[in-house]
């Protein structure tokens, strides 16, 4: 979405987190410790203030963010971010991730998501964040020690809504179900909100309508 409806118009930075892609898998895992990875990656870029766009544990992490370094936020958009996971969530989807992310094929890698409107856009990933093994098999390019520990930390309250200074906007799918009515109630007036059709994916299955409005967001 970045590339093709973006990158015209913005400069796009786009960091592998920790324990993400060929960044370090190091830990500590914490919110904490993403925080300042970010605010490392973006120093050493020259960049002292950013529109911070974050998907799912991303736009988490951008209220992280924008609670601990507020000056480093201009602008935010949170994609059906997760605000706080319920802990049985949490607990199903960290032992979910205990098991090595390795897939047969593409296609395969894509079966994660049977109800998306993009099925392409999940071939493209697989093409992007996974590793050909020797036997032709697929890796995703993530550290299970982290991700385990990230759904442990996305059990655990999110900072206050007082503390989301920078203009934001809420992207979510109502059909999918991460974001609460106690979430929208939380950060009524506080932020622009868009109900999107589709699933949690919403950067695939509503891909115009997310791209055209965080396009006006920012601009």
């Amino acid at each position: 979405m970045a590339q093709e409806r973006w990158a015209s118009t913005f400069r796009i930075v786009a960091p592998d987190l920790r324990g993400h892609g060929r960044s370090t898998s190091e830990p500590p895992w914490t919110f904490a410790q993403h925080v300042d990875d970010l605010v490392e990656t973006v120093d050493a870029l020259g960049i002292s203030k950013a529109d911070w766009v974050g998907h799912s544990f991303g736009g988490r992490l951008v209220l992280e963010l924008a609670a601990r370094r507020p000056e480093r936020v201009r602008r935010a958009v949170l994609l059906d971010p997760a605000f706080d996971l319920l802990p049985h969530v949490a607990e199903f989807a960290a032992d979910f991730e205990r098991r090595d992310p390795v897939h047969d094929s593409p296609a395969d890698y894509a079966a994660q998501w049977p109800d998306t409107t993009r099925p392409d856009l999940a071939l493209e990933d697989a093409e992007q964040h996974c590793d050909v093994l020797p036997d032709g098999r697929l890796r995703r390019r993530t550290c299970q020690p982290a991700m385990v520990s990230i759904y442990g930390e996305l059990a655990t309250e999110p900072p206050p809504p007082d503390l989301l200074r920078a203009p934001t906007l809420l992207v979510y799918a109502p059909a999918y179900g991460l974001v609460r009515d106690e979430h929208l109630d939380a950060y009524a007036g506080r932020v622009e909100t868009l109900a999107v059709p589709g699933m949690h994916m919403v950067i695939w299955d509503a891909f115009d309508p997310v791209a055209d409005a965080v396009e006006r967001f920012l601009s």
